[in-house]
């Protein structure tokens, strides 16, 4: 096209087209190299294509090439030298060469290499040709093709991140976040929703946009660009600040404060409805072609859609999470003896809202019931479910009926209600003034003690099937399983939603629990909030989690009465060894080291006949009795109604001797019944023999 232009060119001024000039025109030609001679011969176009003077070339290669620029000239000989080392029969080459008016130049060469039966090279021929225009072509088909690719990469990556927000505010984290301009390919963002006749600004990020704080919460009505967006549902694009104040002077004091040149302002429709609208700024003038036009538009219904999808799922999590706050109990009662601490948590996924429970429910005669449980699922139907069941526990609790009776009812009343649902929980009786506890478990996690020492425990609890599974099977037992808090101890109760860390065992979650009971403050408030920020920070809460924390009220005594509880378990052969030393460690603190040797021989003894001859573990009480002579008085509690009877061992008895211990060590001692066991004591100290 261009070379019948030039044609017509020198026809139209009567101007004769000398060869040369044809030749130009023409741009290609051919060359002859002998390897041997050290010549080379060019044709007269391949010479113009070379800007050589025809008349004036001297069969030199270094002349040919002496208009490339260096870095040209070395990458032409290499791939030459390189040709002709390995032995190939052939080469080509693009390289840039500067013609006369200072204009780059494409140049293609395409040669073949001669070579004897030897294989050694002495002579090229080939052709040189002006490639500038297809490869000036193929480099604007290239950045079309460049551009087009970000373009998708902005829709795509918009599309990811769109596609994870959940909520309201989740999808303005992607907009205003680390990446988020960049996604949009803009400077600057602000975001505004429609809300009561206004529209908000929810977000706005990218440099000195806070000078538009002004325009926070405006009134739905003409007068702003983007109110007249949202209006209109058409979009609008401009490339000057100065053209948009003509029409818009209210932005006139803010134009000057803004480092931006252009803007997009889309209104964000979904389904016909427009929710609010998007500025897009550029720091860079912007014409706004044809598919940058669509491609602002794209974001925007991304972004549409995404708002939508979110605003949809704040409204129905705020109407799921007011009826679960309606389902659990708005206040837990004081109790006498003790402290009780509770802490619920939704899950961070899904409807934030589900069918975990714990309640606290005042029992006759003083006693307190406590419960945790789960009811299947992570739905406003789970919640409903717990609510209805929580209330029909709670209320079979408050007949006064024993706990398995009470976990019994409570699964036939969730068999009835004609669910596919099933629910887990532990429920417990507890008194304490006695310290007793009766506990149930239905297919859920039992509790974790902390006794006064720091040690935690982890009961047994004989567990029967989940609720409602339970009356399908007709299997309604749950034993009971009783427990002992001594003063200071602590019951620990949770949902497997605080244990149970994605991708592991729930063990290690309960061991991970365990330590931090024990290392954890001993108040109940104190320890709950403890529990709270380690395994919520530590993996999240991807499921909902009910903790519940009961402590029974320490009992240290006085000044002048100092006093000390500890439950030693049956199946803990170390908490024998650790009584002892707590024994002696005390009547140190207490100044009473005189008689530490015996009580810490009696401690054994007395506790090592509770751990032999009964099923259960044992209560030691260490005191001093504030008389006008100070004596030292231990006692151990069991569940054994069977009384200690002295027997005459022989001399090879290896027992049989521990009432001849406290005769001969004890000042005083006895016996004395303890609800459903007894209690052993001893004086140690000075007075006269029992």
């Amino acid at each position: 096209m261009t070379e019948n232009r030039a044609l017509g060119a020198q026809r139209e001024h009567g101007g004769e087209i000398r060869p040369t000039e044809r030749l130009a025109m023409n741009r290609t030609g051919s060359f002859d190299w002998d390897l041997d001679a050290g010549t080379i011969d060019v044709d007269v176009a391949g010479l113009l294509v070379f800007g050589q003077d025809p008349d004036g070339f001297d069969a030199r290669p270094t002349t040919l090439v002496a208009r490339l620029d260096e870095r040209e000239r070395l990458r032409l000989e290499n791939v030459i030298k390189d040709a002709l080392t390995s032995g190939r029969s052939s080469y080509a080459a693009h390289f840039r060469l500067e013609r006369e008016d200072g204009s780059e130049q494409w140049t293609h060469v395409q040669a073949r290499i001669l070579r004897d039966r030897d294989s050694r090279a002495h002579r090229i021929v080939g052709i040189v040709r002006d490639a500038t225009s297809e490869v000036t072509h193929s480099e604007f088909v290239m950045e079309l093709e460049k551009r087009r690719q970000r373009q998708t990469d902005m829709v795509e990556r918009s599309t990811r991140a769109m596609s994870r927000a959940v909520t309201v505010d989740d999808v303005t984290a992607a907009l205003t976040g680390p990446g988020g301009l960049a996604r949009l390919g803009a400077d600057g963002l602000a975001l505004g929703l429609v809300e009561s006749g206004s529209l908000n600004i929810i977000a706005l990020s990218g440099e000195s946009l806070d000078v538009l704080d002004d325009f926070r919460v405006r009134r739905l009505e003409s007068g702003l660009p983007l109110h007249e967006t949202v209006l209109s549902g058409r979009p609008l694009f401009t490339s000057s600040f100065q053209e948009l104040i003509k029409d818009y002077p209210e932005l006139a004091p803010y134009a000057g404060r803004l480092p931006f040149r252009a803007a997009a302002y889309l209104p964000l429709v979904a389904q016909a409805r427009t929710l609010g609208g998007m500025v897009l700024f550029y720091r860079q003038h912007t014409p706004f072609s044809a598919d940058e036009r669509n491609l602002a538009l794209g974001l925007a219904a991304i972004v549409a859609q995404s708002l939508q999808r979110a605003i949809l799922f704040d409204e129905e999590r705020e109407l799921a999470t007011g009826l679960q706050a309606t389902m659990l109990p708005r206040r837990i009662p004081a109790i006498e003896g003790g402290e009780i601490a509770v802490r619920y948590h939704s899950a961070w996924s899904g409807r934030q809202v589900g069918g975990d429970w714990y309640d606290v429910i005042p029992l006759p005669k003083g006693r307190v019931g406590i419960v945790v449980g789960d009811v299947q699922g992570h739905d406003t139907h789970a919640a409903a479910i717990m609510g209805q069941l929580r209330i029909a526990l709670r209320a079979y609790a408050g007949e006064g009926h024993a706990p398995s009776t009470v976990l019994a009812r409570a699964s036939r009343f969730l068999a009835e209600l004609d669910t596919e649902r099933f629910a887990t929980c532990t429920y417990a009786q507890v008194d304490l003034g006695t310290g007793t506890a009766r506990a149930v478990r239905a297919g859920h996690l039992g509790p974790l003690i902390r006794h006064t020492d720091g040690r935690v425990g982890v009961p047994r609890l004989h567990g029967g099937l989940p609720l409602g599974i339970a009356s399908v099977f007709e299997d309604e037992e749950y034993p009971e399983t009783r427990l002992d808090l001594v003063p200071g101890e602590t019951l620990v109760m949770c949902t497997d939603g605080l244990v149970e860390e994605p991708g592991t065992d729930i063990d290690q979650g309960m061991d991970a629990l365990a330590e931090a009971v024990s290392g954890g403050p001993p108040g109940a408030e104190a320890l709950a909030d403890h529990l709270s920020r380690r395994f919520w920070e530590r993996w999240g809460a991807g499921d909902d989690v009910a903790l519940l924390v009961l402590r029974r009220s320490p009992d240290p005594g006085t000044v002048r009465a100092p006093r000390i509880h500890q439950y030693i378990h049956q199946a803990d052969p170390q908490g024998l060894s650790e009584a002892r030393a707590a024994v002696r460690r005390a009547l140190r603190d207490w100044g009473m080291r005189d008689y530490a040797d015996d009580a810490e021989l009696l401690t054994g003894e007395l506790l090592g006949n509770v751990l032999l001859h009964t099923e259960g573990g044992a209560v030691m009480t260490l005191e001093v009795l504030p008389e006008p002579v100070r004596r030292v008085r231990l006692a151990v509690q069991d569940r054994s109604s069977a009384w200690p009877r002295r027997r005459t061992p022989g001399e090879a008895a290896t027992s049989g001797r521990g009432l001849l211990l406290l005769d001969a060590l004890a000042a005083r001692w006895g016996v004395e019944p303890r609800g459903e066991g007894k209690a052993v004591w001893c004086e140690i100290g000075p007075g006269a023999r029992p």
